[in-house]
């Protein structure tokens, strides 16, 4: 089956994240909303985004495409509905729509498709992306869900006696993990070690949480549930209920909560993030389509981060800021609320940071992690530049 994920009207929504990838490329729980759809239903699977992004992420089609959004991260049920389509029918929840198999050229105009489809209504409950932080809000569930997929029928690696396990049913280590005299406890949710990641000396987690491939947690780490640290990730100091996307660092001290941070991203030492305000206010976030903040409607919300991105030592983050692609922050003090990409500076201003210099910066980051900034994400960081020129006011 040829699988198309499809970006859907409220992308825009999710930036900056969604600058630099398609929506079924963001993460929540343990897996990628893409690899959450790949474990449940077998295909051919390409993405329908942004015209700048299709050069990484190729849209593939063939005679029967079966349109997913991309927003959906699929539970069983639901993936049961979607296999049984049959061409010209559709599935909606809420008045979005969910999947339609159709035979024809692919048209990703609903409102045009939506004659040429009979559409029926999944009324279950479906986790949909349609903010930032709705990947922090949904990423205890998408664990434990996450989890369950993963691990089912399987037996988890011996872990060592070195280590303090509380429900250790519920702790799964894949091979290659180095962990030794940490505590552990998984009674409020799972806990999840991928492949060749390591859990250094006194650090203490609790689920539910999940740690990415080749990821570290640095000594006495302290890990509060609802945490996702992606694949090659480093993370150290105080996290609680955030998400670093993936080959991003916070390994030093310092606090993050209710935070998700996009891919490259580096926080330095002692870099704080308040994620509730002192009158204890719902938090309002800057939102790209409508240009200015907009109500989240929670208590707590931290710091949203474009890839690239970087902050300096002892940098500082107030409740609900939003930082784009390829900024450098640095000074003392908080920088406003939401920082444009491609911004260099901090409290006492903002200067532009030049395309060349955030390809030097990719290049030799990304060395490090023996990866190359090909010719396609160059293209892409410029399309980015280019798009931002209108928030950028310095």
């Amino acid at each position: 089956m040829n699988i198309i994920l499809f970006d859907g009207s409220h992308r825009d929504n999710l930036l900056p994240l969604c600058f630099t990838r398609p929506v079924a490329e963001l993460r929540t729980g343990v897996l990628t909303i893409r690899e959450k759809w790949e474990h449940r239903l077998a295909g051919n699977y390409s993405w329908h985004t942004e015209d700048y992004l299709q050069y990484k992420f190729p849209q593939k089609t063939a005679d029967k495409n079966l349109l997913i959004s991309a927003h959906v991260c699929p539970i069983n049920s639901l993936v049961e509905r979607v296999k049984i389509l049959k061409p010209g029918e559709g599935i909606r929840w809420q008045g979005h729509p969910v999947a339609l198999l159709i035979e024809q050229a692919v048209d990703f105009d609903l409102e045009l498709l939506d004659g040429k489809v009979t559409w029926t209504d999944f009324e279950g409950e479906l986790d949909y992306v349609e903010f930032p932080w709705d990947l922090v809000r949904m990423n205890a569930r998408q664990i434990q869900l996450d989890f369950d997929l993963l691990t089912s029928g399987r037996e988890s690696e011996p872990i060592s006696l070195t280590n303090q396990l509380i429900h250790p049913e519920n702790i799964f280590v894949e091979p290659g993990v180095k962990m030794e005299c940490c505590t552990i406890n998984a009674s409020e949710g799972p806990v999840y070690i991928a492949a060749d990641a390591e859990v250094m000396e006194g650090s203490l987690i609790r689920g539910p949480f999940s740690l990415g491939e080749h990821a570290v947690v640095n000594m006495g780490t302290r890990i509060y549930g609802g945490t996702t640290v992606g694949p090659y990730s480093k993370v150290g100091g105080e996290l609680s209920q955030s998400i670093l996307i993936g080959y991003s660092n916070k390994g030093h001290d310092g606090f993050l909560g209710h935070s998700v941070l996009g891919e490259w991203c580096n926080l330095g030492a002692g870099t704080n993030v308040s994620n509730l305000k002192n009158t204890y206010d719902e938090v309002k976030v800057w939102n790209y389509p409508s240009g200015r903040f907009v109500r989240s409607g929670l208590q707590f919300g931290g710091l949203i981060m474009g890839d690239h991105s970087k902050a300096g030592l002892n940098s500082m983050f107030n409740t609900g800021t939003v930082v784009g692609v390829a900024c450098n922050i640095h000074g003392s003090g908080f920088p406003r609320q939401f920082v444009p990409s491609f911004a260099d500076g901090g409290v006492a201003g903002f200067k532009l940071h030049q395309l060349k210099s955030v390809f030097t910066t990719a290049k030799r980051v990304m060395e490090r992690r023996q990866l190359a900034l090909t010719e396609l994400d160059e293209q892409i960081l410029t399309a980015v530049f280019e798009r931002t020129a209108a928030f950028r006011r310095f």
